[in-house]
């Protein structure tokens, strides 16, 4: 009952939010006209740069990302049309034309860069003003958003809830549940707060979302670890006494539901602002959004039941190794997306790197800061299992010297 409650909520949330949003639509009536307007602004930013006014350049190109690329759904009607790929790679061409820029380079070099960023514009818009509206890419634009966006969410807190089950604390799911649930109307919330923050104030929407993400990282790395250093211990009690009875205190359900939390609250967020920008480049066929979005959801339901039901069937110290390895990846991927979100706010740098390709799902992308923090946390998650393996050899080696000792009961 709980979880159609979930359900429902998340339907009624998601319907009321996109009755609301829906009368933001942008007044171009083609992409392609939104790209004149921001080859004007790029434009401006070169006069500006060769005037020698390098500080008012870099402010003009943060113009045409925050107050069109983003702010008029430029960027998420690219990941929904065309590729999540595509839209990274575009990003960081705004980002390198304000290195450029930052670093003083020569006229032709600022120019040569601000070119290639319009020419990936006007290739994108060309693409999608192509693209004939019909029902089935609008059903298929919507049913992507919710899959893939919620997709990662449902992960996360089917394997919390599988883990509580599997454990033997049924009884305490009730906070995850509730977490979630909560985490739903404050995605409401802010993603109202991230849209007013959007055109001059752009930047502080990419830093939020990004300490956002970063706070995720550290708890999911924490919760996954815990759940780690439990397996072994588990597998013992379930040997000494038939069954297993993990004690699970206040402070470790509060981490595992305030994982759920954040999890559902930054995919909820995002969630909207993509059914925002979706919303307003459909002039027909909405019917297909709600169509999509509720087959989507229904999907999402299904995977979670499967998370959560055949998880049953799988032998202990798998299952619960398997569920911290998948909240290691998790973690992964969102240090990756977290750090990226706070490059185009311009808080962090961008130093470009040669023959990888933006992988979205995994939060990779092509530059040393979002690959070394990987790099790092990986190295961790190495470590950490490692000594879980010398633990669990020892936990074995006192088992069995147990179960090969004298009998003092003859």
């Amino acid at each position: 009952m709980r979880k159609m409650f979930a359900v429902i909520t998340t339907l009624l949330i998601f319907i009321s939010m996109l009755s609301i949003t829906a009368s933001a639509a942008t007044a171009h009536e083609t992409w392609n006209d939104v790209v004149d307007e921001m080859e004007s602004v790029l434009n401006e930013s070169y006069d500006l740069y060769v005037s020698g006014e390098a500080k008012a350049a870099k402010e003009k190109v943060d113009v045409a990302y925050y107050s069109y690329y983003e702010k008029l759904g430029f960027e998420k009607t690219v990941m929904a049309h065309i590729s999540g790929n595509r839209a990274a790679k575009v990003e960081y061409q705004f980002s390198f034309a304000k290195k450029a820029i930052n670093a003083g380079k020569t006229n032709g070099e600022v120019k040569e860069s601000l070119d290639q960023l319009t020419t990936f514009l006007r290739e994108d818009a060309n693409q999608l003003d192509g693209k004939k509206e019909s029902a089935v890419s609008v059903f298929l634009a919507s049913l992507l958003i919710i899959t893939r966006e919620g997709f990662e969410a449902i992960i996360i807190v089917g394997a919390i809830i599988a883990y509580l089950v599997k454990s033997g604390n049924k009884e305490k799911t009730g906070a995850v549940y509730w977490g979630s649930v909560i985490a739903l109307g404050a995605s409401v919330v802010m993603a109202f707060i991230l849209n007013s923050l959007s055109g001059a104030n752009g930047a502080n929407q990419e830093i939020t979302e990004g300490m956002t993400m970063l706070l995720a990282v550290v708890v999911l790395f924490y919760v996954s670890n815990w759940m780690v250093s439990k397996s072994e211990s588990a597998v013992w009690t379930n040997y000494i006494e038939g069954k297993v009875q993990s004690s699970i205190s206040k402070g470790s359900i509060f981490s595992l539901a305030f994982a759920a939390f954040l999890a559902v609250f930054r995919e909820g967020a995002e969630t909207i602002l993509f059914y925002q920008a979706l919303l307003a480049g459909t002039s027909t066929y909405y019917n297909m959004i709600w169509i999509g979005l509720g087959i989507g959801c229904l999907l999402l339901v299904v995977i979670y039941i499967l998370i959560r039901f055949m998880s049953i069937k799988l032998p202990l110290k798998p299952f619960f190794l398997g569920t911290s390895i998948l909240l290691f990846i998790m973690s992964i991927s969102f240090v990756g997306s977290g750090v990226k979100e706070l490059q185009e706010g311009n808080l962090i740098g961008v130093t470009p790197v040669s023959g990888i390709n933006s992988v979205d799902i995994l939060g990779i992308y092509p530059t040393l800061e979002t690959l070394i923090p990987q790099a790092v946390l990986l190295i961790l998650t190495i470590i950490t299992f490692v000594i879980q393996i010398k633990k669990s050899k020892k936990l074995r080696e006192i088992r069995e010297a147990s179960s090969d000792g004298p009998d003092v009961g003859q």
